[in-house]
């Protein structure tokens, strides 16, 4: 009965991991997104000047 409690735990810790990655990838390329897009309307803005 112990291993099997052990790899559940294994198992429980291990799907906590990678949700909690899943997240922190999730924001980054959302981040990097927003960031693209906000130099993106600046260029633009900056060749409407000229």
């Amino acid at each position: 009965m112990g291993d099997l409690t052990g790899l559940v735990l294994f198992v429980l810790f291990g799907a906590i991991f990678f949700y909690v990655l899943y997240g922190v990838i999730r924001a980054a390329v959302r981040d990097g997104i927003l960031q693209a897009d906000e130099r993106r309307a600046r260029r633009s803005g900056e060749l409407d000047r000229r």
